[in-house]
């Protein structure tokens, strides 16, 4: 892709972050203000709401209880608000203080970080790789569907922003910053920890100053500060550990949930709950789609045009088929594929960062949540800017259908329905 064919406003660095962020934010609003409310309700959902209540379901509400009651924790097999870490809720509290009503302070504050990690990431990428594919990186973290949850009151784009903060100024040094928001982000996530490993491994092997392992602690002190509070208020230092099993994660990599996933789309869900093939129409559309991707990768330096609105028209078609459960394979093996694939062009510390958080999540015990729980890997979201780079006609088509799966989760969401 030619950056002279962007028009103006898109060759302004700042403009363009704005604007991808604007623009899919915007599609977010619409189909949960402008469109879910005029909608027929499903059976199981409720009619939804205009306002800010409406970002705050699901994991928004434990935040939101954190943020007003404080933290509950029992041994007693129900779910409690200590599963979730402390910074996005202090937050919220502080904006609380000055009059901000919760479900709009956590909405505030997701936001304003989200497009912070947009324009943090582009700066970073640019020096590195260029200008183009910095915009294709802020295209992919901002049209990836599940984009969904930088606009909600979860944590997702705070994460992102401190993650990004962290791998930023430790990649040029400045481990009194990176100490610093390394601290904050694993505050946010626990999955914080992951940045460990590379940034040990890059401080060793390179012979870094003491600070480089400064920042490997400053992050496990964020952990241990968490344990030390749990151990005060409830006796248990593990108890955000331990709170997991009620909602189904543990530390093993469940095969049997990946392989059922896998079934759902390749010879849909009919068929696998039945246990046999009682309509053969799901998979004998699934084969033809992979024999035309196969006649479509053949050809694809002879007739580059047809092999990429082809392959486009294929993953539309397989969305539509396996819905969800396509779009978690995508997005969980999709992008380990992705890191695999430009492991090369990543330094050490992103790149075993994406493979720690990888781990992490493949090692919970359950899929569920996992496609966005991959989302706010920032490595993915390089990685994918690399491969758009490359391949301009797969970028546009990202943004179309990115656009178009980011309406309907917001949907979903607004009607309380599941989402990830």
């Amino acid at each position: 892709m030619n950056s002279n064919k962007f028009p103006h406003l898109l060759n302004h660095d700042l403009s363009f972050v704005l604007l991808m962020g604007l623009l899919s934010r915007g599609i977010i609003l619409l189909a949960m203000w402008g469109i879910a409310p005029f909608l027929p309700v499903p059976e199981g959902s409720i009619p939804p709401e205009i306002g800010f209540q409406s970002f705050a379901w699901w994991d928004g509400e434990w935040y939101l209880e954190i943020a007003t009651q404080g933290y509950s924790y029992a041994e007693d097999g129900q779910q409690y608000s200590v599963a979730f870490f402390p910074l996005f809720p202090l937050l919220i509290r502080l904006l609380m203080s000055v009059g901000v009503s919760p479900p709009l302070a956590g909405t505030f504050i997701n936001n304003l970080a989200f497009f912070g990690a947009l324009w943090l990431l582009f700066v970073w990428v640019r020096p590195r790789y260029g200008g183009r594919v910095a915009r294709w990186t802020v295209v992919a973290l901002a049209w990836c569907p599940y984009s969904l949850y930088g606009s909600m009151v979860y944590t997702e784009g705070l994460f992102l922003l401190l993650t990004t903060a962290t791998l930023w100024t430790f990649e040029r040094g400045n481990y009194t910053q990176g100490s610093l928001w390394g601290f904050l982000a694993t505050l946010t996530r626990p999955p914080g920890v992951a940045m460990i490993p590379g940034f040990f491994w890059t401080a060793w092997g390179k012979r870094l100053s003491w600070g480089a392992y400064g920042v490997c602690g400053a992050i496990a002190l964020a952990l241990l500060l968490f344990m030390a509070y749990c151990g005060w208020q409830f006796g248990e230092p593990l108890a955000f550990v331990k709170i997991q099993e009620t909602w189904g994660r543990s530390r093993s990599f469940d095969l049997a949930d990946w392989w059922r996933i896998l079934m759902y789309v390749v010879i849909g869900v009919p068929n696998y709950d039945a246990g046999y093939i009682k309509d053969w129409t799901h998979p004998l559309i699934v084969l033809l789609i992979f024999i035309l991707g196969g006649l479509l990768w053949t050809v694809r330096h002879q007739f580059t045009a047809l092999s990429s609105y082809g392959g486009l028209l294929l993953v539309v078609v397989l969305w539509l088929l396996g819905g969800d459960p396509f779009l978690t394979l995508c997005m969980v093996w999709g992008g380990l594929y992705l890191l695999w694939r430009t492991r090369h062009q990543l330094s050490r510390p992103v790149l075993l960062y994406g493979v720690f958080s990888f781990a992490l999540i493949l090692t919970s015990g359950r899929s569920d949540s996992s496609e966005r729980l991959v989302y706010s890997i920032v490595p993915l979201a390089i990685a994918t800017g690399l491969t758009l780079h490359q391949h301009p006609r797969w970028g546009y088509g990202f943004i179309g259908l990115g656009a178009i799966i980011l309406a309907t989760l917001a949907i979903r969401f607004a009607q309380q329905l599941w989402v990830a």
